[in-house]
């Protein structure tokens, strides 16, 4: 059984320890003891040495906790030497200290109970019982989390017996002795993980952004160094923005704001003279085809490809009186076939008894139908049919 030097000290990052197992390649290295803290509870594993040899792994095995390392390690007489990186180490703790402190105050402030916790090389993530969180009650919930952190509130882990651990935010499943995190007055959890030792050590906490997943909200955050590099990158690119608009920063989303409404507004009068432009090319299409014996307006557009312009095109083709238009696209192999009210010609049903016999799909209504064709050289076949009027 491996002894977890990180469940009463998590400032530990040196210590000694005695070989209890080594794989044949000496990669894979079990101790009897360890301070390295293994994937578990929504936290990842540290970092760091054994012997001189970076740690790249740590396994949480039951009894045991296996390290891997980079290479293989050389046994001597002795003790081996260890070392946690304490960078990674502290981050971690910040991060999962701040999350019991968030999700506590999530539950006090509006009801939402964390469900799980994710902690991320980036950002760390709870996923909350709740159905909806307006950016009012976020903001709350971040300035309360803050004031905590302010006053300094001791954080102490203590052993129970689960039959005797009272008050705990959740209900533990576990049997027999829990090792609990408790925040002074705020909150008290069965808990694995390293933790810093009060509220101060978290650091500022800041609230990124909220998705909702599987009917719950998750809530992604940063704590401590994490939110001061988040914040710093934030102004950055927001005083990028800022000097783009040639604008003091404050007055940005406005500013971008307005810009984005008059690009919607431009790009709608685009789409709008685009649709005009193309019904215009095909009143013009349908003034240079003559009709045929029957007296119909009938002619074949090839395309590359059927896009909504040429759609409108043959829409604008067939708003004259006696037209029919197939428009044909190569890729994707597909038609368009229309037709005016007055054509006799029933576009829908046209379509599916050419595109059933080539083994295409699609459909469509008597003025507007289309599909496509699982090989080009079949385009030929419909061409011929539509020109013959069959």
């Amino acid at each position: 059984m491996t002894q977890r030097l990180y469940y009463t000290d998590s400032y530990l990052t040196e210590f000694e320890a005695s070989l209890a197992g080594i794989s044949e390649d000496g990669k894979r290295i079990y101790l009897d003891r360890t301070a390295f803290y293994p994937s578990s509870g929504g936290q990842p594993f540290d970092l760091g040495w054994l012997g001189g040899v970076p740690v790249t792994d740590v396994v949480d095995e039951g009894d045991r906790i296996l390290h891997v390392l980079s290479d293989a390690v050389a046994i001597q007489a002795g003790p081996i030497q260890a070392k946690v990186d304490w960078g990674r180490r502290f981050d971690h703790m910040q991060q999962h200290t701040g999350q019991h402190l968030l999700s506590a105050v999530f539950l006090e402030e509006l009801q939402a109970e964390t469900v799980s916790f994710h902690l991320g090389a980036q950002s760390a993530t709870i996923d909350l019982k709740i159905d909806a969180l307006n950016p009012e009650a976020v903001q709350s919930v971040e300035q309360r989390a803050n004031e905590l952190v302010f006053k300094n509130l001791p954080v102490t882990v203590e052993f129970q017996d689960v039959r005797e651990a009272t008050d705990l935010r959740k209900a533990s499943e576990r049997q027999g002795l829990l090792r609990i995190v408790s925040i002074q007055g705020l909150d008290r959890s069965a808990c694995g993980g390293t933790h810093v030792r009060s509220t101060a050590e978290i650091g500022p906490i800041l609230i990124r952004k909220m998705d909702k997943v599987h009917g719950q909200i998750r809530v992604e955050f940063v704590c401590g160094a994490r939110a001061v590099r988040r914040a710093r990158a934030d102004y950055d690119a927001l005083s990028q923005i800022s000097k783009a608009f040639s604008a003091p920063l404050d007055e940005t989303p406005a500013l971008l704001t307005a810009l984005l409404e008059r690009a919607a507004e431009s790009d709608k009068s685009t789409r709008r003279l685009t649709a005009e432009l193309s019904a215009a090319r095909g009143r013009e299409l349908y003034s240079r085809t003559p009709p045929s014996a029957d007296g119909v307006h009938r002619t074949v557009l090839r395309l590359e490809t059927i896009t909504e312009e040429a759609r409108t095109e043959a829409q604008g083709f067939c708003g004259e009186p006696q037209s029919v238009i197939l428009v044909t696209g190569n890729n994707p192999v597909a038609i368009l076939v229309a037709a005016s009210k007055d054509s006799g010609f029933n576009a829908g049903q046209w379509l599916k008894s050419v595109i059933s016999a080539a083994g295409g799909k699609g459909g469509g209504n008597a003025f507007l139908a289309q599909g496509s064709l699982p090989s080009g050289p079949l385009l030929e076949t419909v061409v011929a049919r539509f020109e013959t009027g069959r």
